[in-house]
């Protein structure tokens, strides 16, 4: 699904340039859950722009479900994230005094889906991602931050991307909420074949993952299976 072929990023140029990726390789097959970890300044945030079609390598390429996503123009990489790409930040990112049901279904608004499928879409996705009818119609700001990343996943998932990409999603979560989200990710992943990139800085969150890559000053250091903890319950939290 996603192959990586010597990638390099160089910010700046002459003497001011800075070499955030290496030539940084590897492959990611469809449906696995993988966590690319490292300290900061290791490269991974640049790493996951790329493969979140933000920004295009200096050198190397990106092949995701087939296609070179290195050669492609802006307003070809845009389309790719629209319709292939499923992004969870840290920020929730929600509109606050918006409906949960509401929220998730701007992606579909965005792309001309009529409103009948709207609704079925977006009432899916949430129940994949742990939330039941009953808080569809909260407003944003009234849920947990648990239930609020929650519903970030559910709109990242509504599109029906290839990848789901989760940038520090329990960077403003207490422990055990963060848990219960990564476990949220688990089920995706293990129940419904979700390909999962997670992109962190903690071993403890890393190790929720089933393959861990870390990176230090831009190249791997390593690539390892991991026996991944067993997921928490959504209703937790």
């Amino acid at each position: 699904m996603i192959e990586i072929k010597d990638i390099t990023k160089t910010y700046g140029s002459g003497e001011a340039a800075f070499q955030a990726l290496k030539g940084v390789s590897f492959t990611i097959e469809d449906g696995e859950f993988v966590a690319i970890m490292g300290p900061s300044g290791s490269g991974k945030s640049t790493l996951m722009h790329m493969l979140g079609c933000l920004d295009t390598p200096t050198s190397g390429s990106y092949f995701l479900d087939g296609k070179d996503i290195s050669t492609l123009t802006d307003e070809e990489l845009a389309d790719i994230r629209r319709l292939h790409v499923g992004f969870v930040f840290q920020a929730f990112n929600l509109l606050p005094r918006t409906s949960v049901l509401r929220n998730v279904m701007l992606p579909l608004v965005y792309a001309g889906v009529n409103e009948e499928e709207r609704v079925a879409r977006s009432e899916k996705a949430l129940i994949a991602a742990g939330m039941t009818a009953s808080h569809f119609a909260h407003l944003s700001n009234q849920l947990s931050g648990g239930q609020i990343q929650r519903v970030a996943i559910a709109r990242a998932l509504v599109n029906d991307p290839s990848l789901i990409l989760a940038d520090e999603p329990t960077g403003n979560l207490d422990t055990k909420t963060g848990e219960i989200v990564l476990g949220t990710f688990q089920k995706l992943n293990r129940d419904h074949g979700r390909t999962i990139i997670l992109i962190t800085h903690e071993h403890d969150v890393a190790a929720h993952a089933e393959r861990i890559i870390t990176l230090r000053d831009g190249v791997i250091i390593s690539d390892s299976k991991s026996h991944p903890r067993k997921y928490a319950k959504h209703h937790e939290a």
